[in-house]
């Protein structure tokens, strides 16, 4: 299937790993330009290398912004134009206790996860509706709709982005813009990867024990029976970057295996 993404220009925040960088190759896949984003200029520059060798044909750069600070978004946000397909991915994602939680780490928290979309947004939709031509999509999460008691402030943040997307596809009425949300399941990103990898150390499991052993704890009805993995969750995101998916939006579409018990 041609998903017509050929020379459209994409720009994905958080997308030196994880599901940012695992949609990023599937966009270069397609033909797609891709601005990458990270915090680390170092990080940047070898995964650039990386895609640059890999995709040698096709358009791709980076961006450096810490989205936990304001003005570094705003600056970001000035260097993008003309962008066909934007994709509000970056997040931070923590276990804690309510009680526990500082008043800092909620705002910290609402300006990554939401704020950071919400600029971006701003910035570059009524572009897509003067051109009545773009996608926006939110990585959001399952955890915005069944809250765990341990993650509150993250499961906040979360809802807050779809309740976000919502609004904003009511702006794109009569044109061919679309806004959507992905509420994703347990992903084994890199930042779950590490914090599985040193539990499994403490506890004399290997990494493969310790996956499955906290999936069948924490999601014992996921489908797959497994962690999902970030292609998977890119597959859905590509889909919804193209022009094919132009009657799907305002929608929050899940790829969680099965975790949320709804139909």
């Amino acid at each position: 299937m041609d998903l017509q993404l050929k020379g459209k220009k994409a720009f994905i925040s958080g997308s030196t790993q994880g599901i940012g960088l695992s949609i990023a190759l599937k966009l270069l896949e397609e033909g797609a330009n891709v601005v990458i984003n990270g915090r680390n200029v170092e990080k940047i520059n070898s995964v650039l290398e990386k895609l640059q060798k890999q995709f040698p044909d096709s358009e791709v750069s980076g961006i450096v912004a810490d989205f936990a600070k304001r003005e570094e978004v705003i600056s970001l946000s000035e260097k993008l134009f003309d962008v066909d397909v934007l994709i509000n991915n970056v997040g931070v994602f923590g276990v804690n206790d309510f009680y526990e939680i500082p008043d800092e780490d909620w705002y910290q928290y609402f300006e990554i996860n939401v704020m950071s979309g919400m600029r971006l947004s701003r910035k570059l939709l009524p572009e897509m509706i003067r051109r009545n031509s773009g996608r926006i999509i939110f990585i959001s999460s399952e955890s915005g709709v069944n809250i765990p008691e341990n993650m509150i402030h993250y499961g906040m943040t979360k809802a807050a982005m779809s309740a976000l997307s919502n609004g904003l596809s009511k702006l794109t009425k009569g044109t061919s813009v679309t806004v959507n949300t992905i509420l994703g399941g347990p992903t084994y990103s890199d930042g779950v990867a590490m914090a599985i990898e040193h539990i499994a150390e403490t506890q004399n499991l290997t990494v493969e024990q310790m996956k499955d052993l906290i999936i069948r704890q924490s999601n014992p009805h996921i489908l797959l029976q497994r962690f999902i993995n970030p292609e998977e969750i890119a597959n859905l995101t590509i889909f919804l970057s193209s022009p094919l998916s132009i009657a799907t939006n305002g929608a929050s579409l899940r790829a969680d295996s099965g975790v949320l018990k709804i139909i």
